[in-house]
């Protein structure tokens, strides 16, 4: 359509311009009726009325794409499903130019976790995105697929995924918080947004980093100055969950709780109730996936949730929230404090001064979130 009136513009301009030199018009004269007179159009005439209908037909058509959103994924990737489902959603939007991946940092602490999330990027076409793992972290056991996934083999016994990291490599690898650290300190100021969907060892420990050879910024320092929201996959926010411990802040809630107190910016909590609301589908799973023999997404959700079962949506629904906030996806309660307790339980009371606030979500917004996420969780690798 674009194209389509770029050619017709140029052509009435054009149309224009000849009209403007070589046409004698003939116009009535409002005074003496029947009488014609001759008039040249002026050939500045017609170049003025050739730019005013380009600027009039093009403008509405003009619209500047927005800037991607840029993003750090910080992930306990092999504890549940959804957090490789959500690292595909990110990859579905890096591929619509929506958003740019910067780096994942890994809060659970297993061999397994960082070659999975590298597993997932090399297969989504982006192996050099930078990974940090958690030092002395929690969840030490492999989990039910990471290990599964990195190790399958094809009929001729020969391992399906290629990574240039290994799980004999895991003391080697960075630290989080420097990966984190490096990650924002080359940003500009008030662009990143950081997607937490695991526990929160590793940003609690950027707040409490000094100043090194990274950047002279603290860590909170250079969260004030570089991001621009926490999207969390954390707490649980309706009264029937009032006693929840919910996995993310009940796995290390001093961590949590020092994280949310002081957190800088703006965050917006994605609660249990929500990703239990939005069921992604088993058979989402089943027939949209198999466009390759061997996808890692779907072999990790056949060795964790079983491919004829729903998969809840948790961790999907902050990416989705984090990169298209203006799409009505979501509603958001009214700003308010959150904290949680000892236990790991929520609680919150409405503050009209409070950057932070969680998200609900309507029976019709439940319908478009579902498909959305079908649809950005099964897209193919950009080719």
């Amino acid at each position: 359509m674009q194209s389509m009136a770029t050619v017709g513009i140029f052509l009435f301009s054009y149309f224009l311009n000849i009209i403007g030199g070589l046409t004698i018009a003939v116009i009535h004269h409002p005074l003496r009726k029947g009488q014609p007179m001759l008039r040249r159009i002026s050939p500045a005439l017609c170049l003025l009325l050739s730019a005013m209908v380009i600027v009039a037909v093009s403008s509405p058509m003009s619209v500047d794409a927005a800037e991607p959103v840029k993003l750090i994924y910080d992930t306990d990737i092999g504890n549940d499903v959804d957090d490789t489902m959500a690292l595909a959603v990110i990859h579905a939007l890096q591929n619509r130019n929506e958003c740019e991946l910067l780096a994942v940092t890994i809060t659970k602490d297993n061999p397994y976790a960082a070659p999975m999330a590298v597993l997932v990027n090399t297969f989504y076409g982006r192996p050099d995105i930078p990974v940090g793992i958690v030092k002395d972290g929690v969840t030490k056991d492999v989990g039910k697929y990471n290990a599964e996934v990195y190790n399958t083999v094809d009929e001729q016994g020969n391992r399906v995924f290629k990574t240039n990291v290994t799980p004999e490599m895991y003391a080697e690898l960075p630290d989080a918080v420097a990966v984190l650290r490096k990650t924002l300190a080359g940003q500009p100021d008030g662009s990143v947004v950081v997607l937490q969907v695991g526990f929160s060892t590793n940003l609690a420990r950027l707040l409490d980093s000094p100043g090194d050879d990274i950047s002279p910024w603290t860590g909170m320092e250079l969260v004030e100055k570089k991001v621009k929201l926490l999207s969390a996959m954390a707490g649980a926010f309706v009264d029937r969950l009032s006693e929840h411990r919910e996995y993310n802040i009940a796995m290390d809630v001093p961590s949590a709780q020092k994280l949310f107190a002081r957190w800088p910016t703006p965050i917006v909590y994605s609660g249990f109730e929500i990703g239990e609301m939005i069921q992604h589908p088993g058979l989402s799973m089943r027939n949209e996936y198999n466009y390759v023999d061997y996808h890692p997404v779907k072999i990790a959700y056949h060795f964790y949730r079983g491919l004829e079962n729903d998969q809840p949506t948790f961790d999907l629904t902050s990416v989705l929230y984090a990169v298209r906030p203006e799409r009505d996806y979501f509603s958001l309660s009214e700003p308010c404090d959150v904290t949680f307790d000892d236990a790991g339980r929520t609680h919150y009371q409405f503050n009209p001064n409070s950057r932070n606030r969680f998200m609900t979500v309507t029976s019709d917004q439940i319908a478009m979130v579902r498909e959305a996420l079908c649809q950005l969780c099964s897209e193919p690798p950009k080719e």
